[in-house]
């Protein structure tokens, strides 16, 4: 069980993986700014002309 155990946390770090030994780390800055440039400006609606 070392490096080369890709089960094994010290193995995923030198393999350079994640999984459930090795999770990532949840970044609040990066979803956050994804989640912005996701959402589009939705365009306003022109206002309807009446007949007068």
């Amino acid at each position: 069980m070392g490096k080369g155990d890709i089960k094994t946390r010290r193995g995923k770090i030198a393999k350079g993986t994640f999984g459930v030994t090795r999770r990532r780390a949840d970044s609040k800055k990066g979803s956050a700014v994804a989640a912005e440039v996701k959402e589009k400006p939705k365009k306003k609606a022109a206002a309807k002309k009446t007949k007068v």
